[in-house]
């Protein structure tokens, strides 16, 4: 695969509204709760934002954040080297938010 074909199956993969992010948020709403989504105002953008409990809730794909043993997670065979180096860093860096919500008070639920 070129990097053109990649780079246009890569722009395929929502970020916003997923299947999974649909069913927490329905599921939320069927509760009672209330929320705001993608709040780009607080670090790291939560999939859900429940500020009346001072919550926010990460809802993460197995790939992209790896999910060891999972078994929708799986190194492709090309390219491996630049897969595992994103994929570490997503994974710190979901490590950092977590710890930065914390210290703040926030309580931080990841699905």
């Amino acid at each position: 695969m070129t990097p053109e074909q990649r780079s246009r199956c890569m722009a395929a993969v929502k970020g916003k509204d997923t299947k999974p992010e649909m069913i927490v948020r329905k599921y939320l709403f069927s509760r009672g709760l209330r929320y705001r989504v993608n709040n780009r105002k607080l670090q790291g953008s939560p999939d859900i934002v429940l500020k009346k409990y001072k919550t926010v809730v990460f809802i993460d794909g197995c790939f992209w954040h790896g999910h060891e043993g999972c078994k929708y997670y799986r190194l492709p065979k090309t390219n491996v080297d630049f897969y595992r180096h994103n994929i570490a860093m997503n994974i710190a860096r979901d490590y950092a938010n977590v710890i930065d919500f914390r210290l703040t008070g926030w309580k931080v639920i990841r699905v």
